[in-house]
């Protein structure tokens, strides 16, 4: 009885992997919606850079980074964190 356990441990493990890839797809919908969500969001960090590289400063271009992606993503980095 001992011997089957792991199986029934992988088994129980793949299925719950494949059960939540399932979850995860989207509709072409969705997709779309995904897609230009993420274009609005490159525009959005392409005008930070801009604000950045113009000499604004940071707490500038910041802000108006969280102004170009209200609704738009998650965070006051627009869905983008750097490790600085």
């Amino acid at each position: 009885m001992l011997k089957k356990t792991p199986l029934l441990s992988l088994f129980a493990a793949a299925t719950l992997c494949l059960s939540t890839a399932a979850l995860a797809q989207h509709s072409d919908k969705e997709t779309r919606e995904d897609i230009g969500r993420h274009r609005a969001m490159a525009v959005a960090h392409e005008g930070a850079a801009k604000c950045l590289e113009a000499g604004k400063g940071e707490k500038v271009c910041m802000q108006e980074l969280a102004t170009a992606c209200k609704g738009l993503a998650l965070g006051k980095y627009c869905g983008m964190r750097h490790a600085h």
